[in-house]
């Protein structure tokens, strides 16, 4: 498998799907394929409430992951999207 190159706090660029060219920071890496943008993707969840923790519940506004391979780094200064390139050290072409 292939190394990450995004990591945490980086500025990145959605360059497929719906969300196609928004910007936005890395907030969290899930496993090794799945990512969270901050201001990216956001689905609504419908939590219950729970009377125990005091939680009255409701309707929240929330990032969903997305796939790593649609995004890729942007760089604000050159205003620049830097393309990533995964290749195995066992295939030499």
């Amino acid at each position: 498998m292939s190394k990450i190159k995004i990591r945490s706090n980086d500025q990145v660029m959605v360059i497929t799907g719906e969300e196609k060219g928004k910007i936005g920071t890395v907030k969290k890496i899930i496993g090794k394929k799945k990512i969270i943008v901050s201001g990216i993707k956001i689905v609504k969840k419908h939590k219950k409430a729970n009377n125990s923790i005091n939680y009255s519940g409701g309707i929240l506004k929330e990032e969903s992951p997305i796939d790593i391979s649609n995004v890729t780094i942007f760089d604000r200064k050159s205003k620049k999207l830097n393309y990533l390139k995964y290749q195995d050290k066992k295939e030499k072409k």
